[in-house]
């Protein structure tokens, strides 16, 4: 709050202030002085202490309460012709409002007002908030902030789970979050400029300055992450490299499928007949789906219901092949769309030996940390060995399962980068073939209550024909 000062009667001239240059031969002005306006300075002694024993003057040599900081951009030299030269003059100096410090101090002290100092010791568990110093970007530091909530450990033993590679403190997410917090080169630079108190730093620098005892956290944060990962990558990549080998086994195997396919080739060259399609000696695998595309005259079928009514008639046997192809439908989950991708195992098992090369080069780095870092480097070497054990054994079943889908799209003359059979064909066929067996009953119900209308009407015209 500033308290205006009542405009001065009319009198002598006031003694020189140590804002004011002296001059000689000073007149008074008859008239009253001019209203006070807004701006920055001191007033003269004699008219300051007139006002406040608390007031704001130059010089002063009791010790003031410390208050909230004022975050302004300073100017330090004021430019010719600008508000801030005119405010240097003395007669500007002169009109500057007098500033209540001990009002001021009461509403913007740093600590406990005066006041409440009695009631402060009665409760000395309830101490005077700090204001905490924030240096790093405002919204970073929230979203830090957020993410140490979520973990809810002490930054110091975050700190030594990552360096004894501990995986039992904290899950493979969390660890990707503290990576993405890193600080960075130049938060880092802030932060070892900073001279104050580090008590009074905010969460968010505090975190950083724990990470900053680590040397080269992000890089051993990404090694403890892969650790985490590393099982669930090898088991799942194992499982789908395991699933390629059986499926071309079970469908190079397969005679009934054999006998499905032949049959779908014998009326596919029967339709193209007279063509260019025509005397084909096989045919693509993404076919297979096209047969639900062909529909009878009557539109009451397709070329796939009529692929199953003929296999029906003539090779009952066959309709159930796939049960010849237990595997196959797991192949069509593990690659997310209709079949496993072969390219997509290549980069992941790519990213497990990138991976273990890292690892490697982290081992060779921090055995020459120092202290702080040996547990680190005891865990890494016992991890490597068994990760590369793993590694050379992953290495064999991929080289299996790729020579697995090379054979198997041999088989077919289809193009090795992709699982060489349609899912998708199965499923369209089951369905086809349930549809012709409940149309098949229908019909034979149908039949069956025509012989019952035709009975009913034989009995009765017998009937009609012995009447007298």
């Amino acid at each position: 709050m500033i308290t205006w000062p009542p405009p001065p009667p009319p009198g002598p001239p006031p003694k020189n202030s140590s804002n004011s240059l002296p001059s000689k031969g000073n007149v008074v002005s008859s008239s009253p002085p001019p209203p006070p306006t807004f701006s920055f300075g001191a007033k003269d002694r004699s008219t300051a202490r007139s006002r406040s024993p608390r007031s704001l003057r130059p010089n002063q040599s009791s010790k003031r309460t410390p208050l909230k900081p004022l975050h302004w951009v300073k100017v330090s030299r004021a430019t010719q012709g600008s508000l801030w030269a005119e405010t240097q003059k003395s007669d500007e100096a002169s009109r500057t409002p007098e500033i209540d410090i001990s009002e001021l101090e009461s509403l913007f002290s740093v600590a406990m007002p005066n006041m409440e100092e009695k009631r402060a010791r009665q409760r000395p568990s309830v101490a005077a908030k700090q204001e905490k110093v924030l240096l790093i970007d405002l919204q970073r530091s929230k979203n830090c902030e957020i993410m140490l909530r979520n973990i809810k450990m002490p930054l110091p033993d975050l700190m030594s789970s990552v360096l004894a590679l501990d995986d039992s403190i904290v899950d493979g997410d969390q660890v990707d979050y503290l990576i993405k917090f890193c600080p960075t080169k130049e938060e880092m630079e802030l932060l070892k400029g900073f001279t104050g108190n580090k008590e009074n730093l905010g969460k968010c620098e505090q975190f950083f300055l724990e990470m900053m005892k680590v040397p080269r956290v992000e890089s051993k944060l990404r090694i403890l992450s892969f650790k985490i990962k590393f099982l669930t990558q090898v088991a799942d990549l194992k499982n789908s490299l395991n699933t390629i080998n059986s499926v071309a086994e079970e469908v190079r195997n397969s005679v009934k499928l054999k006998r499905v396919m032949q049959t779908i080739l014998s009326l596919g060259n029967a339709l193209n007949q007279g063509t260019a399609r025509g005397s084909a000696v096989g045919f693509r695998l993404d076919s297979l789906l096209k047969l639900i595309d062909i529909r009878a005259r009557n539109n009451r079928m397709t070329l796939m219901h009529y692929l199953c009514k003929v296999l029906s008639d003539k090779l009952p046997e066959v309709l159930d092949f796939n049960k010849d192809l237990t595997y196959l439908e797991p192949a069509s989950k593990c690659g997310g769309e209709s079949q496993i991708q072969l390219k997509e195992l290549a980069e992941e098992m790519q990213a497990i030996t990138k991976g273990l090369e890292k690892v490697e080069q982290e081992l060779t780095t921090s055995e020459k940390d120092g202290p702080g870092s040996e547990i680190f480097y005891k865990k890494l070497k016992e991890f490597l060995a068994d990760a590369q054990a793993e590694g050379r054994s992953l290495a064999f079943l991929y080289s299996t399962a790729g020579k697995s889908a090379d054979s198997l799209a041999h088989y077919f003359g289809e193009d090795p980068v992709r699982c060489p059979f349609e899912q998708g064909f199965v499923k369209t066929f089951e369905r086809a073939h349930a549809e012709n067996l409940r149309q098949m009953e229908l019909e034979k119900k149908r039949a069956q209550m025509e012989a019952e209308k035709e009975k009913v009407k034989a009995a009765a015209h017998k009937e009609d024909l012995l009447e007298p």
